[in-house]
């Protein structure tokens, strides 16, 4: 059962990573700026990613 939760957890986070990374990217390009939309995406994706992991855990 928790191999299952794991499992769930990988892809939730994985989908959240993409997600803040695609809104960054969509975001950087509106304003031309699309390096900087791109980390920053990727930034707020890992640490969303991170807050997720920690709070099931």
């Amino acid at each position: 059962m928790e191999t299952n939760n794991k499992e769930e957890t990988k892809k939730i986070t994985g989908v959240l990573f993409v997600g803040c990374m695609f809104v960054g990217m969509g975001i950087g390009f509106v304003l031309h700026q699309m390096p900087a939309g791109l980390f920053i995406g990727m930034g707020v994706g890992f640490l969303a990613s991170a807050a997720y992991r920690a709070r099931n855990n």
